[in-house]
């Protein structure tokens, strides 16, 4: 078979099934490419204080340049719609993670939109101290909403900061935010909730990653192919020399035999 191989018609068609791979691999590779560059983080400042109104607009969607930005506001206290969000994990320098109660306010900003804000822990239980009225210039991370199902309301309890409930507890919301502010620095009486940069990793397309694998075999089917039909034409060749062998010796057998002379007296 590898006589047949050296043969110029399957030496070209090997060249041939080799640039074919050649190309499906450099496609896989490209897609390879593509899945590393879109799992590249793209950093971004998060820690610049930035005015909330140039990163969000009220009753829009959060953005994921909006999200975990440490962001400055302006606006005045609602008095009287202070929330306390119990059973809160609050994790500490000292002892861990502990649960304590967050106490939630109401800013009516100088546009008049409502933003919530998550102004500080208190131990679990306890009363909230005095809380500053009147106007108010706020400085923290500008973090997403939370799910409500996730608050115990048969209980009584509430311990999600989520905007769609908080639209239906506050009297005259208005236009609300759709994420909440975590203070950089809680007031006299609260603990500080702590608010760590977001965490952005980087993660490979799976698409991409796919279609490279399904370049590389179709490289190697390409290879595969050229083999087959190798095979092929060299069992062809086998099978058309064992029936020319086979004839040959049918032929021979039905010969008639040739006359002996006759023994002489």
């Amino acid at each position: 078979m590898w006589k047949l191989a050296r043969r110029p018609k399957w030496i070209a068609l090997l060249i041939l099934a080799l640039t074919v791979a050649g190309v499906f691999a450099a496609m896989g590779q490209w897609q390879l490419e593509r899945a590393a560059e879109e799992a590249i983080v793209v950093e971004r400042d998060t820690e610049t204080p930035t005015p909330l109104v140039d990163l969000a607009e009220p009753q829009q969607v959060m953005t994921s340049d909006a999200s975990g930005r440490i962001v400055t506001v302006d606006g005045s206290w609602v008095e009287g719609d202070e929330l306390v969000m119990t059973g809160r994990q609050t994790l500490t320098e000292v002892n861990g993670s502990r649960e304590g109660d967050w106490v939630v306010r109401h800013l009516r900003t100088a546009d008049g939109a409502s933003l919530a804000v998550a102004v500080g822990v208190l131990p679990e239980g306890a009363s909230i101290p005095n809380l500053d009225q009147g106007p108010a210039t706020l400085t923290g991370r500008y973090v997403p909403s939370e799910a409500p199902q996730t608050s115990n309301f048969e209980a009584g309890e509430r311990n999600a900061i989520a905007v769609a409930d908080l639209v239906n507890v506050w009297p005259e919301p208005g236009p609300i935010y759709s994420g909440y502010l975590v203070l950089s620095e809680a007031p006299d009486g609260f603990g500080t909730i702590p608010a760590p940069p977001p965490v952005i990793e980087g993660q490979l397309n799976l698409l991409n990653v796919f279609y490279a694998i399904e370049w590389v075999l179709f490289g190697g089917f390409a290879i595969y192919l050229w083999w087959r039909l190798l095979r092929d034409e060299y069992e062809k060749q086998l099978a058309d020399e064992e029936e020319a062998d086979s004839e040959a010796e049918e032929q021979d057998a039905t010969r008639a035999p040739e006359p002996q002379p006759a023994a002489l007296n």
